[in-house]
């Protein structure tokens, strides 16, 4: 059997998208199977797009085969059904594991995505981790989340600390992704350790969220912002109405695999 994927970056998160899952197999299964790197095609996760009753549906898979929500796997997946034909103008729906998300295809590989409003907050946890302490700040974006403000992100040793308070017991037996957060001129600086990758990646949709989200109920930015990402793109959020993430997306290939 062979299998049509299409391969797609969300500010260097990476995902294989698929139209549909075929017959007998799992999207856990999928996941772990595609996604090993260097070892098969590799990426982030895998995004399944269907219709639905004529809405657009989008379920996600992180690499380890764990269910999730993505705010930039949401944005890959928006772009590429609107390439494909599968939904008419430039503003529609996406069906996710959080609910309905309104989607706005900002121009050429660039679309805005209605985010999950941010929930749960916990600021100033201070905790212990490889050693010293550390002031944590928690929120949900649709994923958890810990929020750690450093002077400069790229003089933290992201993957060992990042691991060390993903699995902190504050966060119960989920865990958190961690997102290494920079304030400079009111632009934000974002490294994330993700769960379900176990690993830093390149972007992190639902951190740079989280980031903003922090950010600006600590008073360190405003409801507007601009966020930085590992792989050198530039998002933006919105915190004026609802939680809205704008920034581009690609299809980097397409191909086939053989099941």
């Amino acid at each position: 059997m062979r299998l049509r994927f299409w391969k797609m970056s969300g500010t260097g998160n990476d995902f294989i998208l698929l139209a549909g899952l075929p017959r007998g197999f799992s999207g856990a299964a999928l996941a772990r199977r595609l996604c090993r790197r260097r070892a098969a095609i590799g990426a982030d996760g895998i995004l399944v797009l269907s219709l639905r009753g004529g809405r657009l549906r989008l379920d996600y898979w992180n690499a380890d085969g764990s269910i999730a929500f993505c705010g930039n796997g949401s944005r890959c997946a928006a772009l590429w059904a609107k390439t494909q034909g599968w939904v008419k103008g430039s503003r529609f729906v996406l069906d996710t594991i959080r609910g309905a998300l309104a989607v706005h295809v900002t121009g050429k590989g660039r679309a805005e995505v209605s985010m999950p409003a941010p929930k749960d907050p916990r600021l100033g946890l201070k905790l212990k981790a490889l050693g010293r302490a550390w002031t944590v700040h928690f929120v949900d974006t649709g994923t958890p989340h810990a929020v750690v403000f450093v002077p400069n992100v790229e003089k933290i040793d992201v993957k060992p600390l990042g691991r060390a308070l993903r699995f902190h017991k504050a966060f119960g037996k989920p865990g958190a992704n961690v997102d290494f957060v920079a304030v400079t001129n009111g632009t934000l600086s974002l490294r994330t350790y993700e769960r379900g990758v176990e690993d830093e990646t390149d972007s992190c949709g639902t951190g740079v969220m989280a980031a903003a989200f922090v950010a600006c109920a600590l008073g360190k930015t405003g409801p507007s912002t601009r966020v930085k990402v590992r792989g050198g793109a530039v998002l933006n959020v919105s915190l004026l109405e609802g939680a809205l993430l704008e920034g581009p997306a690609d299809i980097v290939f397409t191909g086939e695999v053989a099941l």
